[in-house]
């Protein structure tokens, strides 16, 4: 393993990937933006991203570069970090007084979801809800009407770059939900680790938890997919190594690289399922406006505790590929603890000021939340109520 971590460079992590979509990977690959643009005939693309990106070197640099070759890009920041139907409606609204012809979404999970969503919605005549990830609701959309998508990921957590759907808060009800299309999914991605590199720790730590819980879950998810499978025992594999690393030097590019490509697998993966983990989140997210990657690292042992009946000869598996020092489920859970340890997640919902006051709320809201459904033991309001009071209590 030390020969192998030897011999990988920034140079030699490069490639050009079509799974599951097409994907230019590689220090520098920012530089084809343009080139991207001008491949899906955008002429005039919208570049929407965070508030907090918007005015760094980055983003600026990437939208003159656009300008020098010809692809005149305009901004779209008004955004939260969990993003609302406001933020989507006020870009739609951009978008169109502009005759913007495609999406540049670029930044974290907010601007990625929220960029695919406005493109999603540039054409259609029906309200977004209605498009929400519901039996064969996306049939309901005007294919035409959706505009290209280019995704510049700018950290390592979500990947919602390769992803079908975009999360969107419905502020009427505090509840987080899921627009999907299939051709939601970005045309193009741009997967520069060098974007990485000025990730705080502590944001770095949060969403490479997020990138193992999307492969942990997938993996422990009760569906028949192999291929999912083997994707996400990988994805995890490389969390293992390269994590750590990237929390504690930032400036690693290959620690950033093997993340990126981490978070990507876990977003291909979990096609298969999800569980209990972000249902657990997705409330805390929307009610607390909670880092979603940081709730579900805190969520992450006491679910996997929750369904040790179901899942350990998987536990068993997984222990293995990733060679941990306990066998079993009790060892994997330990390596989940000890790698929140390491990287500064809190061991409670008293870490992320969570208190017992809306459980009942909390737990009704996850019950029906879409990934509540394939979790691998079945879950209703009671059993996760159970597991609020068990991260509040720090009980395993």
């Amino acid at each position: 393993m030390m020969k192998e971590k030897a011999m990988l460079t920034p140079e030699n992590l490069r490639g050009n990937w079509s799974y599951p979509t097409s994907i230019r990977f590689g220090v520098g690959r920012i530089a084809e933006l343009a080139d991207a643009c001008k491949a899906l005939g955008i002429e005039r693309p919208l570049l929407v991203t965070d508030p907090g990106l918007a005015g760094t070197a980055m983003v600026r640099d990437a939208i003159a570069a656009n300008q020098n070759a010809g692809v005149p890009t305009a901004l779209f920041n008004d955004l939260r970090s969990n993003p609302v139907a406001e933020n989507v409606e006020d870009g739609i609204a951009v978008l169109r007084a502009g005759k913007h012809d495609g999406v540049i979404a670029f930044g974290g999970g907010s601007a990625l979801d929220t960029g695919k969503v406005i493109a999603f919605m540039a054409g259609q005549t029906r309200p977004m809800w209605d498009f929400e990830d519901i039996g064969d609701w996306w049939t309901r959309a005007n294919p035409a009407g959706i505009a290209p998508i280019i995704a510049v990921p700018t950290t390592a957590g979500t990947g919602s770059e390769v992803g079908r759907a975009g999360v969107i808060t419905d502020e009427s009800t505090h509840t987080k939900k899921i627009i999907f299309h299939p051709k939601m999914m970005p045309a193009i991605v741009i997967m520069d680790p060098a974007l990485m590199v000025g990730l705080p720790a502590h944001l770095t730590a949060a969403t490479g938890m997020d990138a193992l819980a999307h492969n942990l879950e997938a993996y422990c998810a009760p569906a028949y997919h192999p291929m999912a499978d083997g994707i996400a025992l990988e994805g995890m594999r490389l969390v293992k190594e390269w994590l750590p690393v990237a929390v504690a030097d930032g400036k690693n590019l290959v620690a950033r690289a093997q993340m990126a490509v981490a978070a990507s697998m876990g977003a291909t993966a979990f096609q298969k399922g999800l569980g209990a983990i972000h249902s657990l989140s997705h409330p805390v997210g929307s009610v607390y406006d909670a880092h979603h990657g940081l709730t579900n690292a805190v969520f992450m042992p006491y679910v996997l505790a929750f369904n040790r009946s179901a899942i350990a000869e998987k536990a068993e598996r997984v222990g293995r590929y990733l060679d941990l020092a306990k066998p079993g489920l009790d060892g994997l859970i330990d390596w989940v603890l000890e790698l929140r340890k390491t990287i500064g997640i809190p061991h409670t919902l008293a870490g992320l000021k969570v208190g017992p006051e809306r459980f009942d709320e909390l737990a009704a809201m996850a019950a029906v939340d879409p990934t509540a459904g394939s979790n691998p033991v079945k879950v209703g309001p009671a059993e996760l109520k159970g597991l609020y009071e068990n991260a509040l209590a720090g009980r395993i």
